[in-house]
């Protein structure tokens, strides 16, 4: 039996003869390096230093072990002496994009959209602490009783929360969201996320500069899409990303990427999303693309959409469209401007031409369930025009959801800007003359 299937069951609360194993080593290796030395090596090197003195000690005095159960053996104490310990082999497997530790006995991944416990664990709270400490440390964070809640990005991409007791009563939870792969449109239409109509479709709303808001609740695939709509951006635009941890890898040239900061462990030096758009106005931008919109920050994106800045792009958390409007509105509304709840509706009426809405499938699949045009300019309600839906078919015995996208017609005033802007309507969508004869439907403001 391996080495790591001799880990104990996520349920056991007692170290196992491997976790003893681990600490006995990692202090006898301890003893032996030098570290003055070992400061001066480059990561790669210190590691198999590591590796060298420690294959040494086992010879000399260590158990009888397989060559499988030595090498694992080896990396798991290395690992805790240089990386995260049992997080190193997680954040080494590009096939998990989220990792969720809810105390030291309980160890979950995200995998292909689904998750899954791992027979892992730590073999002390101690020891996730130490874990936890050694993360944050590197984003000059610390995290204790007076600041027990942490959520910052690491020098490497991952977004990392931590919250611990006493707020967290189960023990210190840690939860890292890998850096995103960044994935193209094609290759999206390949995982079936879309069509190649609703491709030429959103490529022609990006060209003839409509703002478009992506829209999906946790985990629908927000960023990914927003990342690869953003390059249909031609490539000789000035681009300006803002977000909360940077995502976002566009190709063009002419990016500049802005990140927002918390407040230091005295409660100073906070720069919010809200600043960073303001202060992106004075850039001279040609697009605005903004990460997640979630406060009054809301207000200023509206306002640069309606006012020049035509062509941007943001992602906000939202259910359905209709969510997506007036999850825009209530956001617009925590801004200390005070304004009326009607000219908030005015704003996103002047604004917003495109939600692109995501849905997350029981089988881990993302898919756009809905792209629809805002029609409710100078109306009473919002209404939306949708262009495109996902019809499910009945899931079958292998329990994978399968589909197809149904294209209706786009509104005259709509194909008009797109013909404006020398972007033809795609063929599977075709014109109508009147937005009355479209399904539109109203969604209360």
């Amino acid at each position: 039996m391996s080495l790591r299937d001799r880990v104990a069951p996520t349920h056991q609360t007692e170290p196992s003869r491997d976790d003893g194993l681990v600490a006995v080593y990692r202090s006898k290796l301890l003893e032996e390096i030098d570290l003055a030395e070992m400061s001066s090596l480059t990561a790669a090197d210190r590691r198999v230093r590591l590796e060298r003195v420690l294959g040494h000690i086992i010879s000399r005095e260590g158990p009888v072990l397989s060559t499988s159960e030595r090498a694992q053996l080896i990396r798991r104490v290395v690992d805790e002496a240089l990386g995260l310990g049992v997080l190193e082999p997680l954040l080494a497997d590009a096939s998990i994009t989220e990792i969720m530790v809810n105390g030291p006995d309980s160890v979950f991944v995200e995998r292909g959209g689904r998750v899954e416990q791992l027979p892992l664990r730590f073999a002390s709270n101690d020891q996730l602490m130490q874990t936890i400490e050694r993360i944050v440390s590197t984003v000059n964070r610390r995290v204790d009783e007076s600041n027990p809640m942490v959520d910052a990005r690491l020098p490497t991409g991952e977004r990392v929360n931590v919250i611990i007791p006493p707020l967290a009563l189960t023990g210190a939870t840690l939860t890292i969201r890998r850096f995103p792969r960044a994935y193209t449109l094609p290759e999206l239409i390949g995982l079936g996320s879309l069509d190649e109509h609703m491709l030429m479709l959103l490529a022609a709303f990006v060209r003839a500069r409509f703002n478009v808001i992506v829209s999906g609740g946790t985990g629908s695939g927000k960023t990914t899409l927003l990342n690869a709509l953003s390059g249909l951006i031609p490539a000789h635009e000035r681009i300006i990303t803002i977000e909360d941890s940077a995502e976002l890898q566009l190709q063009q040239d002419h990016v500049i990427r802005l990140e927002s900061r918390p407040a230091n462990v005295e409660g100073k030096g906070q720069i919010t999303i809200r600043d960073l758009v303001r202060n992106s106005l004075r850039m001279r931008p040609d697009r605005i693309i903004v990460g997640e919109v979630r406060g009054g920050e809301t207000l200023d994106m509206l306002q640069a959409m309606s006012t020049g800045h035509d062509g941007s792009l943001a992602t906000v958390h939202a259910n359905t469209a209709e969510d997506a409007l007036m999850r825009l509105q209530t956001l617009g509304s925590m801004s200390e401007v005070n304004i009326p709840f009607e000219a908030l509706k005015d704003q996103i009426n002047s604004a917003v031409d495109v939600v692109v809405q995501l849905a997350r499938h029981s089988d881990g699949s993302r898919k756009v369930s809905e792209i629809v045009l805002l029609v409710s300019h100078g109306r009473q309600q919002f209404r939306i025009a949708p262009v495109t839906r996902f019809v499910p078919h009945p899931i079958g015995a292998d329990r994978v959801v399968r589909g197809s996208f149904e294209h209706l017609p786009l509104p005259r005033e709509i194909a008009d800007k797109l013909y404006g802007a020398g972007e033809p309507v795609p063929p599977a969508y075709g014109v109508a003359e009147a937005v009355d004869v479209l399904n539109t439907r109203e969604a209360i403001g």
